[in-house]
């Protein structure tokens, strides 16, 4: 019989291998072997014997609380954070699939890297600089969002005396007070729900928030609303670039209100960074990145409806900054970092890729 003392031994030997392989993802599913994710690849640990559904079951309670496990048996889904000794933090997502376990984990690395060493573009620095305004990080899953947001706060808790709250679910980086403040509230833990915290946030005497991810019209609106009253507020969303994220928030609203979000949202809004993580042609991973910087001609193409225009904005603004998706993805062939292969999986609108290269 294997005891949760044996299941936490080999929990220690696959993070072992994660750390070892340089892994970013490890999957844990029933009738396969332990599979890793190394540069976007997955690799199964074949040497491991297949994962039983006693297994997958044995691995998970060794992760969490019971209260956790109990509250997963009745919902079959849930996101938790798992800290593996005092050295290395996961993100996970437990699910049931066919009536069996499946647990993804995402590493979250100890150490928080800074902008440079992110290769993300200097200009991003700015918006940690600014006394209020609101930021948003997009792009697809696994693409370095929550990285990206970490190296922005760090920043700021850096630089300047301020209070700093995080609203997370689950809290993923761990940041360490420096000139800041900083309270991180996990939502199911420390707060009922994102609304409820972002709420309670008006109340807390806060500076700068970090929000996990916008969730929901009512989120949406807090977050904007906070923007306007003096707040720098950072978040997410899983958009693939900065148009369609204006559209995601605005449409977000009843037909009713969307006229006053889209005027709220162009006096608020700072920027929009939309990132990709891209196989380098060397080993590991490139971002590629759009930038979108609210201008006065951005902020009259939100209110008056036309975000359809702001591709083109994006595209003729690298004068001011704005760095535009397809440009970023042909330095990056230009310089050997990727394959001009992957240059066209990534790109938004190869055509323009195309004359480009």
């Amino acid at each position: 019989m294997t005891t949760l003392e044996d299941y936490r031994r080999e929990l220690d030997d696959l993070v072992k291998i994660v750390a070892n392989e340089s892994a970013s993802d490890l999957h844990l599913t029933e009738g396969r072997y332990p599979t890793v994710r190394v540069s976007g690849f997955l690799v199964p640990l074949v040497k491991k014997a297949l994962l039983t559904k006693e297994d997958t079951l044995g691995l998970f309670s060794a992760m969490v609380e019971k209260e956790i496990k109990d509250k997963f048996m009745e919902s079959k889904e849930c996101d938790f954070a798992y800290q593996h000794h005092d050295t290395t933090r996961f993100r996970g997502n437990a699910f049931f699939q066919r009536g069996s376990i499946s647990i993804a984990l995402r590493l979250i690395p100890q150490k928080i890297r800074s902008i440079q060493e992110l290769n993300l573009p200097p200009i991003l620095e700015t918006f940690s600089r600014k006394p209020q305004g609101f930021f948003l990080v997009v792009g697809p899953v696994g693409q370095g969002k929550t990285t990206t947001l970490a190296a922005l706060i760090e920043l700021v808790n850096n630089e300047r005396a301020e209070h700093i709250i995080t609203i997370e679910d689950p809290i993923e980086y761990i940041f360490e007070p420096k000139k800041c403040i900083i309270d991180q509230r996990e939502v199911k833990v420390d707060t009922d729900d994102f609304g409820t915290a972002l709420h309670s946030m008006f109340r807390q005497d806060v500076d700068v928030a970090m929000i996990g991810e916008m969730r929901g019209m009512e989120a949406i609106g807090t977050a904007v609303t906070a923007a306007e009253t003096g707040h720098l507020i950072f978040s997410t969303l899983h958009t693939n670039n900065a148009a369609q994220t204006i559209d995601r928030i605005i449409d977000s609203f009843p037909a009713e209100q969307q006229d006053q979000i889209r005027l709220q949202l162009s006096s608020s809004l700072t920027g929009i960074f939309s990132q990709r993580l891209i196989p380098r042609i060397s080993g590991g991973l490139v971002p590629a990145y759009e930038l979108l910087i609210n201008n006065n001609a951005v902020a009259n193409l939100i209110r008056e409806r036309r975000s359809h225009e702001i591709n083109t904005v994006i595209e003729t603004g690298m004068d001011q900054g704005m760095i535009d998706l397809n440009r970023s993805l042909s330095d990056l062939v230009r310089r050997g970092e990727i394959t001009a292969e992957n240059a066209y999986m990534h790109s938004l609108n190869p055509r323009i890729l195309d004359r480009l290269l």
